[in-house]
This record gives structure tokens, C-alpha cells and sequence, in this order.
């Protein structure tokens, strides 16, 4: 009995070792899938992993109502297709309040804290296309939580890419935002200080290593393999100490240096590039859920991060505009397998616990005839048809399935 309440005290100590200096854990919960599963499902998925918060990219009603009495913590998403309507008309504001967060809140006993206006709407490939519906809409969303008595427990981010920001030095304490939206971005930061929300920002490291060639591989990861860059006294070991203190650089510049910070997403996909493998995926996972353990933080903003996972399960209808990476972010597979050991700090067993009472249907696939030969005009439109239906992603230089 004895060693049983050693052995006991240890694996407790392990688990507060990982969570305690993290913020609640999150994950982002997109819902872009051929077959998605029942959001009963997920919710179970979500709680069996331990998971404390959750992310969503809309409203979708039974996926809120799956929430109810969870106790799981909500960030509801606003589409960036919607920001307009909302921007120009404060009646719409508060009919959407009303029906995607009032009425959840009161009747189905969902635990929403955060309405998430947009989604990096200010990314630099949209070349403007919500500038200048974005803060509008913040403002009238705020004015109807308000109206609606909500305001105090519902704040109002705008999940951010880390493109807003900048160094023109090349080290964090440069750090400003971007020349183009600056004004905009500190009217923006301003509001969010005025009414209690935090400031959300999407970090990739897999981005930056997809995007240039020559990113030093090491310095996405967390194993302190990589040549440390030396900021003024600070030293970072990897790029997401160095993104977050940029934005933190450029917070104090202009005089919001204590705004709250949310990491609204961060991750590695499995499939899809070259770089994108369960390897690679397990070493940034793993090593970022052990960074942020014991509440360390980063070197201007030590304390615990407040992070969500992007992302729980894979969603094999996403848009491969930005790379066939894109379907692969998931912890899960679609549906809800573990794709690699990770131990999140929240589970007796220390590893993912898969998705229960899964049903499937029958499996099937397309082949390609036998009789066919590779330079028949017909192959290419014919493969063409069938990927529009399918999910190729795998197929492709450096994937799963041409490695």
C-alpha cells in the first residue's frame, strides 16, 4: 500500500509538472470534414484528453448545444464572411449575440467566454479585404454583449496571424507592428485594453519553415539544438520565445505592455510537405506542451501561457489554397485516433485517449483500372475527378504516400 501511494504522489506530481503552468489547456475544434464526428463525440474526446478549453471558427448550434453543462470553456468564432453585415448594422450584432451566445449561455448552460471576431483577417495574401470591416464589427459585437448583460463574463478578441507584427531589427526587441495597419492595430489593442480582452495571436513555426527554405530547421523546435540568438541579455533557444516577444516588444512600444496574451493557435501538421510528418509533429508538440510546463513563459513575459492546440482532429475539406498541409493539423486522425504518442499532462496514462463509440461506414476506394496505361489523355482528368471528391493531400513530393 505503501508504494502504491508513492508510486501515486509521483505520477501526480508528473501530471502538475506539465498543466500547472499552463493556462488551461485548448484546442482548436474545426468542423470542415467529409464525415465529421458527432459533436457528442468530440465533447467526450475534448474531456477524456483533459482538455479545458475549446475553440470554435463559428456558431454552429449543435456543436454549442454538445457543449452545454461540459464545463468546458468556449471561444465561439465569428466567419470573416460575416464581418461586414456586422460592421454596418448594429441590429445584426445583437441578433447574432442573441442567438449564438445569449441563448446558449441561458438555456443550454455553455460555458462561453470569448467571442473570437474573425479570423487573421489582416493577413497580408487577403490584401485588405477586411480592413475596414474588422473593427466595426469589434465594436458592435462589444455593444451588444453589453446590451445583453454579458459583457463582464464574454470578452471579444480578434485572433491575429503573427504577420501584424514585426522586427525591422531581426530580434524580438524591435518589435512593433506592421507600417500598413499600425494605426489601425493600436486602435484595435486600445479597445481590447478599454473592455478586458486579450490580445490572440496565431504562432507557426511550420510556416515559416514551409515558406523559406533556408529557416534553420532546429530553431522551430524546442530541444535547444539550434543556435541561440541573443536579444540585449535574452536568449532564445527557438522561434516561438523570439514570435511571442516581438509581440510582446511591440505591446510595451506603445504602451500596452501588460495587455493579456492568447496563443489562439499552434501546431504541426502530420502529412501534406516534406516537413510535415508524425515525427516532426510529436518533437513540436511534445516540446512545446513541455516548454510552457512549471509557468516559465518567455523571457519578457514569464508566467503561464494561455494556448490552444491547433488542432484536435484532421478536417479533410479544408481549403488546400495555403498547402495540402492544411487537412493535416490534427492531433486525431477524422476519426478520433491518436496519430502519435503525446502526453498532454492531463491523462492517468500520459497519452492521448482515443474517440469512443466511433460508427464507420463501408470502407471504399478508387483504384485506377488495370487495363489503364500511364500516358492515356484520360488519366489526369480522371484523377483530377476523383481527388475533387477525395482527399490527395498524401499524394505529392515529400507525403506519406510518395516519401
Amino acid at each position: 500500500m505503501a508504494s502504491f501511494s508513492v508510486y501515486a504522489s509521483i505520477k501526480l506530481l508528473s501530471l502538475c509538472a506539465m498543466i500547472c503552468g499552463v493556462s488551461g489547456l485548448g484546442a482548436n475544434w474545426g468542423t470542415q470534414a467529409s464525415h465529421p464526428l458527432p459533436p457528442e463525440t468530440v465533447v467526450n474526446l475534448l474531456r477524456d484528453n483533459g482538455f479545458q478549453k475549446a475553440k470554435l471558427f463559428d456558431a454552429d448550434y449543435g456543436t454549442l448545444r454538445a457543449l452545454g453543462k461540459s464545463g468546458i470553456e468556449v471561444m465561439v468564432g465569428i466567419p470573416n464572411d460575416m464581418l461586414a453585415s456586422l460592421a454596418s448594422s448594429m441590429k445584426t450584432a445583437e441578433k447574432w449575440v442573441s442567438q449564438n451566445v445569449s441563448q446558449h449561455i441561458r438555456k443550454n448552460n455553455v460555458n462561453i467566454r470569448y467571442v473570437a471576431v474573425g479570423n487573421e483577417p489582416f493577413l497580408e495574401t487577403y490584401n485588405g479585404s477586411f480592413l475596414r470591416t474588422t473593427f466595426p464589427a469589434l465594436r458592435n459585437v462589444q455593444a451588444a454583449l453589453i446590451k445583453a448583460g454579458l459583457s463582464n463574463q464574454v470578452k471579444v478578441p480578434v485572433p491575429l496571424n503573427a504577420d501584424v507584427y514585426e522586427s525591422a531589427s531581426g530580434v524580438p526587441s524591435g518589435g512593433d507592428f506592421r507600417a500598413d495597419i499600425h494605426d489601425l492595430m493600436l486602435a484595435i489593442v486600445k479597445f481590447l485594453s478599454d473592455n478586458g480582452g486579450p490580445f490572440t495571436v496565431n504562432v507557426y513555426p511550420f510556416i515559416s519553415l514551409y515558406s523559406d527554405s533556408n529557416f534553420p530547421v532546429e530553431y522551430a523546435f524546442f530541444d535547444r539544438n539550434s543556435s541561440p540568438i541573443n536579444d540585449g541579455g535574452a536568449t532564445y533557444y527557438n522561434m516561438f520565445d523570439a514570435n511571442h516577444d516581438t509581440l510582446v516588444r511591440a505591446l510595451q512600444k506603445n504602451g500596452y505592455g501588460n495587455l493579456p496574451i492568447i496563443i489562439g493557435e499552434i501546431g504541426w501538421p502530420t502529412d501534406g510537405d516534406r516537413n510535415a510528418n508524425n515525427e516532426y509533429a510529436r518533437r513540436f508538440n511534445q516540446g512545446f506542451m513541455s516548454h510552457i510546463s512549471g509557468g516559465k513563459g518567455t523571457p519578457m513575459r514569464p508566467g503561464p501561457i494561455d494556448a490552444y492546440l491547433f488542432s484536435l482532429i484532421d478536417e479533410d475539406a479544408k481549403s488546400v489554397d495555403p498547402g495540402n498541409f492544411e487537412r493535416h493539423w490534427g492531433i486525431f486522425t477524422y476519426d478520433g485516433r491518436p496519430k502519435y504518442q503525446l502526453n498532454l499532462g492531463t491523462t492517468n496514462s500520459g497519452s492521448l485517449v482515443p474517440a469512443r463509440s466511433v460508427h464507420y461506414l463501408q470502407k471504399k476506394w478508387c483504384v485506377m483500372k488495370p487495363s489503364a496505361r500511364l500516358d492515356d489523355p484520360q488519366v489526369a482528368p480522371s484523377v483530377s475527378y476523383a481527388c475533387g471528391l477525395a482527399d490527395c493531400t498524401s499524394l505529392g513530393y515529400g507525403t506519406s504516400c510518395l516519401w
